[in-house]
């Protein structure tokens, strides 16, 4: 009985953001006319391809047992410095917003392991840092982009009938997966997150893989930020306030554990678009006329979700180990 109850809660913890997106695809299939059209598909794949990158990222962070609170002002101040050069082509645009996210990630990366600063201590001030860097940059106000070089195509544009956006987020998700289960860094990331002790006694290069970590974090944060700019016309200093907040919360939702040692790319994956798709009904209920709630809601629902989610991966945890 046992061992059935510990496969039963370890299916729910594994595979419950799965059933939970399909019931919700059904549910706004049925209720909502062009739901799943495509303009509204493809505009909720366009839109929240910058959570992705944030909340992969902050997947592979989660995993090692740290937390990345900057996200959401890297991901601004890289959308500031790629409106800035954006007049220059697209290339100096994307490079330019990815290498102040690598920078801020550098930060981190320097903090936390040769430092040895807590995680949220060190991500807590360069999230201050970065903010401040963006509106110094942007002069406390929006940074128009270049409408002349082809930059805002990274972010409006198609391929293959497919937004630009969605490619690159996908794209990493699949060398995310890659990394994580089928290489030697992404088994020394889980075993980090199990136990940083016991992975450096098994001479597993634990500090050079935790700062490439939180390396990658600020470089995919710097990415969205490119999305972001090119996607609304302008770098936006002030846009990643609570940016963190749904990383975090898709990853939960995701089934990885805030303690580190357990989580999967797919599934965080999965957790971004149901999040996303929550948002997106509730747009559609407020066309409906059955509620109104404005866009500040938004943050009210996503901290409420992630409170609810972290209390339920809390009691499944604990009932697994009561089963085993």
């Amino acid at each position: 009985m046992n061992t059935i109850s510990l496969k039963v809660f370890q299916g729910i913890g594994r595979y419950g953001v799965l059933l939970a997106l399909v019931a919700l695809i059904l549910f706004g299939w049925l209720r909502y006319e062009n739901f799943l059209g495509a303009f509204n598909v493809l505009s909720v794949l366009r839109y929240n391809s910058m959570f992705a990158l944030v909340a992969l990222g902050m997947c592979f962070v989660i995993i090692t047992g740290g937390i990345d609170l900057s996200v959401g002002s890297t991901a601004a101040l890289g959308s500031v410095v790629a409106a800035l050069l954006s007049p220059y082509g697209v290339v100096p645009g994307l490079l330019g917003g990815l290498a102040a996210g690598l920078a801020v990630g550098a930060c981190n990366a320097f903090i936390v392991t040769r430092l040895n600063i807590l995680p949220f201590i060190a991500t807590l001030a360069t999230m201050l840092a970065a903010s401040g860097c963006a509106l110094l940059l942007a002069n406390n106000q929006s940074v128009s982009v270049s409408y002349e070089t082809g930059f805002v195509e990274l972010g409006q544009g198609d391929l293959l009938g497919f937004p630009i956006p969605a490619w690159i987020a996908l794209i990493a998700f699949l060398l995310g997966s890659l990394v994580l289960n089928f290489t030697s860094f992404g088994r020394t990331v889980l075993a980090i997150g199990g136990n940083e002790d016991a992975a450096r006694l098994m001479g597993l290069p634990a500090q050079r893989v935790k700062a490439l970590v939180y390396l990658a974090s600020g470089g995919l944060a710097g990415l969205a930020g490119v999305i972001l700019a090119a996607q609304f016309g302008a770098g936006q200093p002030i846009e990643g306030v609570g940016w963190e907040l749904f990383a975090i919360a898709a990853v939960v939702v995701g089934g990885t554990l805030l303690t580190g040692g357990v989580g999967s790319v797919g599934s965080t994956l999965a957790g971004v678009l149901l999040l996303g798709l929550i948002f997106n009904i509730l747009n559609f209920e407020n066309g409906l006329g059955w509620i109104s709630l404005s866009a500040y809601w938004q943050s009210v629902i996503r901290g409420a979700f992630l409170l609810l989610v972290v209390a339920i991966q809390a009691r499944l945890s604990m009932r697994t180990e009561e089963a085993a």
